[in-house]
């Protein structure tokens, strides 16, 4: 869990800040303004800091700092009380530090903790990253059937300390199988001797371990869920995943698509905090492949380059049309990018669509052509206006259509579709572009 920056961060204690301060600050504020604040001070003073605090608080502190201040300060600490924290962190936030550790500090963290956090450890971490099973915590509250009310409430109450949310307990049998689930209140509202059995929910809603993150996000959107169990191939309960980690989950997601959609290699870093480096090879990748992409529009240019010089007012509307196609591209793409991102469209949706969007794409671009018809009549003439009206047309045509088809097929090669928009299609289209305006006017203009 990462923390973030917060209004609040006007009030942090300031360099130099009285010893009083900064324990009133400690003492009442938030554990993710705390852990942000820790983050800007010296590692030292950090620990220092933390190291204050009461085992319990100063475990969630350290659980809302970056994962890379996290691993930072785990270096610099005793063996002996990083595992003192560790041990009281969530599952789920312990086997992400360790997945982003190097080799050596998973070694010495590992021989610090015990048999059982360490099993548990390894157990999480085996998953493959944006899976479910990378995502859920073994802290969650189990009952047995044939428990009463009564009996069942007690149990919570003993295991609220170490369980992620108890507002929904699992109810398993002797094999460890998810039969149903119980909501806090209906165990409140139920009459104390009433057995599980008769009451609990057995409408089961459930991942398996390998379902991808978006699809687990959904389905605590789609149900309205404040936890999702996992269970495995056998309908074994193995953890549970909460509505905010999925929520992270989605916000991890949507960063990686706008990242994809401006032609960015993703990359996991703060933005403040990315060296040159990072963004530099992230960025280069695509820029590279965009100058040959561009290289088709400007042999496009040479190989017109009689009808160029012989109607030099065709070169004024040349922008304007490859600009019009690429921009009715990207909205195409950005919409569809988003629907399949959501999954209120699917592939299957694609000859439907398409012919939805022949419909639109025509309408816009008849539209863009009476717009221009004008111009270009009063730059170049009839037969100048007839060019330009009918390459408008024609190029938001071919835009829009690009833009639609190119997720979904990138969706069907098992790719992410969000590479489809903004410079992608615009590339695209710019090529097409100029090969349609000059193809018309050579036809046009030599009748």
């Amino acid at each position: 869990m990462n923390s973030i920056d917060t209004a609040s961060n006007r009030d942090w204690p300031g360099a130099g800040a009285p010893g009083e301060v900064i324990a009133a600050f400690m003492d009442t504020a938030h554990a993710v303004d705390l852990a942000a604040w820790l983050e800007q001070l010296p590692q030292s003073e950090a620990w220092d800091h933390l190291a204050a605090l009461a085992p319990e608080r100063r475990a969630t502190v350290f659980a809302n700092m970056s994962l890379d201040a996290q691993s930072d300060l785990a270096g610099a600490v005793p063996q002996a009380e990083l595992a003192g924290i560790i041990s009281l962190m969530r599952g789920d936030d312990r086997a992400d530090l360790f997945n982003h550790m190097e080799p050596d500090q998973q070694s010495r963290l590992m021989q610090g903790l015990g048999a059982e956090d360490r099993d548990d450890i390894s157990r999480l971490a085996a998953y493959a990253e944006g899976s479910a099973g990378a995502m859920m915590t073994s802290d969650f509250a189990t009952l047995a059937p044939q428990m009463t009310a009564q009996q069942a409430i007690d149990a919570l109450r003993r295991a609220a300390p170490q369980s992620e949310t108890i507002y929904r307990s699992y109810v398993l049998d002797e094999a460890g199988h998810l039969i149903g689930s119980v909501r806090l209140n209906d165990l409140i509202l139920a009459d104390k001797d009433a057995l599980i059995a008769t009451f609990m929910d057995r409408a089961l809603i459930f991942a398996a371990p390998d379902t991808d993150q978006e699809d687990v996000a959904r389905m605590i959107e789609r149900y309205d869920l404040l936890a999702l169990p996992v269970i495995d191939a056998n309908g074994v309960l193995v953890g549970i995943i909460t509505h905010d980690d999925a929520a992270d989950a989605m916000k991890a997601e949507m960063t990686e698509d706008f990242q994809r959609i401006s032609t960015v290699l993703p990359f996991t870093q703060n933005m403040r905090e990315a060296g040159i480096g990072v963004l530099y090879s992230r960025r280069i990748v695509w820029l590279a492949l965009l100058v040959v992409g561009n290289l088709f529009s400007g042999a496009g240019i040479a190989y017109f380059e009689e009808t160029i010089l012989a109607y030099v007012s065709l070169v004024f509307f040349l922008p304007l049309l490859i600009d019009s196609s690429g921009n009715a591209g990207s909205q195409s793409a950005t919409l569809m990018v988003r629907a399949l991102a959501t999954g209120d469209v699917a592939l299957r949706d694609w000859g439907k669509l398409i012919v939805r969007e022949v419909a639109i794409a025509a309408a816009l671009g008849g539209t863009m052509a009476l717009v221009v018809l004008p111009l270009g009549a009063w730059r170049g003439g009839p037969d100048i206006a007839i060019v330009v009206g009918l390459t408008m047309f024609l190029v938001v045509m071919v835009g829009s259509l690009v833009g639609m088809s190119l997720p979904f097929l990138l969706s069907r090669l098992k790719l992410d579709p969000a590479t489809a928009s903004g410079p992608l299609v615009t590339t695209i289209s710019d090529g097409v572009g100029v090969i349609v305006y000059f193809t018309i006017a050579t036809l046009v203009l030599q009748l």
